[in-house]
């Protein structure tokens, strides 16, 4: 017996937030949100887009960052998507009210992203991660180290104990 796909197609990016977004070669848009101030979030292939269209009309792009340089997301039940990153950049919030399949996307994008990962415990309920992630632009392997609330790298044996712990998921994925 042979079955149709009879699934529903996910909506397109509108028109104008494909246009200002511009994807370049390999990128491809896979799921978007509309949020509240005249604001699109766009889960790209390689990279998670925010689209603000001000009055005038046309709309810019915000935000482009790559997905390795997502830590955490979450999505609250009024609707808050909140991202922090890894490096210092503030998290970004922004509040969905069509959410589509951008949750659904935007943590399996994360989750692509992430080869490795070790938890340091630094004692005191203090921690740090070691990670191993993939840019999905370019198929590189790059490693990072982020520090948890109230540590700091220059605590003592933070900087230690970092180096050896990326050391080792750095060997454990080959590239020591």
């Amino acid at each position: 017996m042979r079955l149709r796909w009879t699934g529903l197609r996910r909506p397109e990016v509108p028109a104008d937030v494909a246009a200002a977004i511009a994807p370049t070669k390999g990128e491809r848009l896979l799921a978007w949100a509309r949020a509240s101030g005249g604001t699109t979030v766009v889960a790209g292939r390689h990279r998670l887009y925010v689209v603000r269209t001000p009055d005038d009309g046309r709309p810019e792009v915000v935000v482009a960052r790559a997905w390795h340089l997502v830590d955490a997301g979450s999505m609250s039940e009024t609707g808050e998507l909140r991202v922090e990153w890894v490096d210092a950049e503030p998290a970004l919030r922004l509040v969905l009210t069509e959410p589509g399949m951008l949750p659904e996307t935007f943590r399996e994008r994360v989750q692509a992203s992430v080869v490795l990962a070790e938890t340091i415990d630094l004692g005191g309920r203090h921690a740090a991660k070691v990670v191993v992630r993939r840019d999905l632009a370019t198929d590189a392997l790059l490693s990072q180290a982020v520090l948890g609330k109230g540590v700091r790298a220059t605590d003592p044996g933070v900087a230690e104990r970092v180096r050896a712990g990326l050391a080792r998921v750095r060997e454990q994925v080959g590239l020591a």
